[in-house]
């Protein structure tokens, strides 16, 4: 059985470490590595897109890494449960056409008892930017 440590009920380390695991993750830009943190039925709400399963998960950040390029993450420790995370994020991106944006959001995790995300809902909303009001670099 797959299993993603560290497993729930989550102390407050524990829900910093599976953070700070998702924003390595997610800043690896590699989909197929991202979707093996989720579980293979799960489901996500990612602004007004769902998502459902590992194989569209796979295609939906696919599509995002090619659109958002120069991508950069970073997740901060929001609040917890036995098994639910809240974090808050931002991160920036630049467009093919060269311009930059920092997408501010929300996002409640929900894990399994294998430590696999079996729901994502997030709330983002983007900003242009200016390339030198860049905080990621």
């Amino acid at each position: 059985m797959e299993q993603k440590h560290p497993l729930p009920p989550f102390t407050l380390e524990t829900a910093k470490e599976k953070i700070q695991m998702a924003e390595d993750a997610w800043n690896s830009q590699d989909p197929v590595k991202v979707s093996k943190a989720y579980t293979p039925d799960s489901e996500w709400r990612n602004r007004d897109l769902f998502v459902n399963g590992r194989e569209q998960i796979v295609e939906f950040l696919r599509k995002k890494w090619v659109r958002e390029r120069n991508y950069k993450l970073k997740k901060e420790y929001w609040a917890h449960t036995d098994n639910r995370i809240a974090v808050r994020f931002e991160y920036e991106y630049q467009t093919k056409e060269g311009n930059w944006f920092r997408a501010y959001g929300n996002e409640n995790w929900e894990f399994d008892e294998n430590g696999l995300m079996a729901k994502r809902y997030a709330s983002i909303n983007d900003l242009a930017i200016k390339e030198e009001e860049r905080k990621f670099r």
